[in-house]
Order: structure tokens, then sequence, then C-alpha cells
């Protein structure tokens, strides 16, 4: 089972769709095993985008991403990082395949609606900046049978 983090970001709560948001990923057959609605601060937004410090957006990533709360999710299932990925679609909107989140409810890459995870790694630190261990709840869900071979 992998674990991946996701961001609903200042946009997507501004407009009302946290709902939706977790409705497709829970939908798709991911567990939520922790989530949060926060305000980001500006040190956590620059330990978030660290790998992007120096970059000429840089700063209007922190600018955006400490503009109004986000909801932060542990979201579990097998190849979770995909399946997460795949289902916001690509990070520009317009490139992004019909169905996913960010082709049907996001038009530009500047608000794009969601964050996920890249890899393995990147998780593991994205998880460990917004959650404590204790923090991630292990269940069982009974649909689990019915979603995973």
């Amino acid at each position: 089972m992998e674990t991946t983090l996701v961001i609903i970001k200042p946009d997507a709560v501004q407009r009302g769709l946290i709902g939706e948001i977790i409705l497709r990923l829970e939908r798709r057959g991911l567990k939520i095993i922790a989530m949060k609605l926060m305000q980001i601060d500006k040190d956590l937004a620059e330990r978030h985008y660290g790998i992007h410090r120096g970059k000429p957006f840089f700063e209007g990533l922190i600018q955006y991403i400490t503009s109004a709360p986000v909801v932060v999710m542990a979201v579990q299932g097998p190849k979770a990082i995909q399946a997460v990925r795949s289902t916001m679609g690509a990070t520009n909107p317009l490139d992004a395949a019909a169905g996913t989140i960010r082709a049907d409810l996001a038009l530009e890459i500047g608000r794009n609606l969601v964050h996920g995870s890249d890899g393995p790694e990147t998780a593991e630190h994205e998880l460990a900046l917004f959650f404590e261990e204790d923090e991630l709840v292990a269940w069982d869900r009974d649909t689990d049978r019915w979603i995973n071979e």
C-alpha cells in the first residue's frame, strides 16, 4: 500500500470544490487516512516548495499557497501516487485529459486546484511536513476487497 500527500489548494477551497475533489479521489478507490483544513505559513510553504527556490516563479508559489486555507490529506491505496496524479490530470489544465480534476475544473496552470506528490521520496518528505506520524489513521475499509485484488 502506498501513501501520498494531496493538497486542495487555495483556489479550490475558495471556489467550494473541496467536496468535489475528495469525491473524485474516493470514487477512484483511494482511502483518506488523514485530513485537515489549515492555513500554510510562509516557513512551511518555503520548505514544501524548496525544490523551486531560486526559480522565477518561487515567490509567486509562496504567495499563492499562503493566500487562503488549504485542505491537506494523506491518501492511501495501491500505486496511490500514480492514481492521484492521473486523477488530477496534467499540471497545465489545458493539457489535462478530459475527466480529470484539472481538465474539468481549471483553466490556468497557476490556479490548478490540487497538488499531489510526484514520487515515493517526495511523498514521504511532504507527508512529514504536514502530518505527525500519530495523525495517520490505520483503518480497515469494508469495501477494499471490492476495490483491490
